[in-house]
């Protein structure tokens, strides 16, 4: 048996008998926005203040079966209808948007750099992109940063940064190390939205906001739940680069931008520091640490990668 999420929103004669069918049942901590928790065994109910009522786990189907039934019964709902005629039309949006060329609307996008890199900073760019500007960009040959060389990035970017309205935030490893947050994501939410909120604040004349998906929606929203300014009217689609010049344009920015960071750590190391987070950056962080001492990881590295781990290791430090 495998677990499963039903939700569909209660009728409003209905809503008072569930919340006194499950009031003895009840955690004392709810989730954001809900009215009451249950967490059983095979499944955990949720009532939201929007009547929205959701059944998690492996008896979901069971759990919900008994309030479908009273809908059919008292309201004449077929509820695994609504759920499977849902489930179709999202379907069908996700392929309309996985085919949709954002570049017919003018667009804030935003991009980062970095999460994946144990050394240097986390570098997050929105850019707005109107079709007046789409041929610049289009000339400069701009498309997602990863399908350009780091020697095309410094060579066009200049003139993207110079032309294009933009907002770039840089989180340096020091920042990143006192932030308290472990969860990339929610990291990767929060610094989105921030530069997408300053950028939004200009009062450009943007039509759409789009940004690459790399958790569903509905998690981006609820990391930046506690987040005072937020921005909520995004589109996300996978493959945004390809889709919409303002991420690509936002992923150049931000490449340039980290390409400089990490210029400026190799010459204050005199070293060539190493990308990503493989078996050459544990080597390197270990020579660092022989020579500059542990605590030097906290000024260029993201120590809670495991790549910490395994540099103490090597040295039996602790």
């Amino acid at each position: 048996m495998k677990n499963q999420t039903i939700v569909f929103k209660i009728s409003d004669n209905l809503k008072d008998q569930v919340i006194d069918f499950y009031k003895d049942r009840t955690i004392d901590n709810n989730p954001p926005y809900s009215i009451f928790q249950v967490r059983d065994y095979d499944c955990t109910i949720t009532l939201y203040e929007s009547g929205k009522l959701m059944f998690q786990g492996i008896g979901a189907d069971i759990e919900a079966s008994y309030w479908t039934e009273q809908e059919r019964v008292l309201n004449n709902r077929d509820i695994n209808k609504e759920l499977k005629d849902k489930e179709k039309k999202k379907d069908d949006k996700k392929n309309d948007e996985d085919h949709t060329n954002y570049n017919k609307f003018d667009t804030i996008g935003s991009d980062e750099v970095g999460t994946g890199d144990y050394f240097g900073p986390i570098v997050v760019t929105a850019s707005f992109v109107d079709k007046s500007s789409q041929s610049l960009l289009i000339d400069l040959g701009v498309r997602d940063s990863k399908k350009l060389t780091d020697e095309k990035i410094i060579q066009i970017a200049p003139t993207i940064i110079k032309n294009i309205p933009h907002v770039t935030f840089t989180f340096t490893p020091k920042e990143y190390n006192k932030f308290g947050i472990t969860n990339m994501n929610k990291i990767k939410a929060i610094l989105h939205n921030k530069a997408l909120y300053q950028l939004k604040s200009k009062n450009l004349p943007y039509q759409k906001i789009v940004v690459d998906q790399f958790c569903p929606p509905n998690k981006f929203y609820e990391h930046i739940y506690n987040v005072p300014n937020k921005v909520t009217n995004i589109t996300f689609t996978t493959h945004a680069e390809d889709k919409c010049l303002s991420v690509a344009a936002a992923s150049i920015i931000s490449r340039y931008i980290f390409l400089k960071e990490m210029k400026a750590l190799n010459q204050e190391l005199n070293e060539l520091v190493p990308l990503g987070a493989g078996v050459n950056v544990d080597n390197f962080g270990k020579m660092i640490v022989e020579k500059y001492g542990i605590n030097k990881l906290n000024d260029i590295a993201k120590i809670n990668f495991k790549n910490t781990d395994k540099i103490k290791e090597s040295l039996n430090t602790k």
